[in-house]
């Protein structure tokens, strides 16, 4: 499973599920949902840290955001 990741305005990690068979791929949900100008990385699931007590605390590196831009 997908999901999508990006840097919130705010400073914080936002983390979009997509829907399971929802009919787009997951570059067209990023595109979608992602606010625009906004870069966007799209990851594995487990590549989420699985505590997520402090997730208000979770940061993303701006330089990895290399999947594209929010439209």
């Amino acid at each position: 499973m997908k999901r999508i990741i990006y840097q919130t305005p705010e400073g914080g990690v936002a983390i979009v599920i997509p829907a399971p068979d929802c009919g787009l791929t997951i570059e067209e949900i990023a595109a979608k949902d992602v606010p625009t100008g906004l870069p966007f990385k799209i990851i594995d699931a487990v590549d989420l840290p699985s505590d997520r007590s402090q997730r208000d605390l979770w940061a993303v590196d701006v330089a990895i955001l290399t999947d594209g831009v929010g439209a």
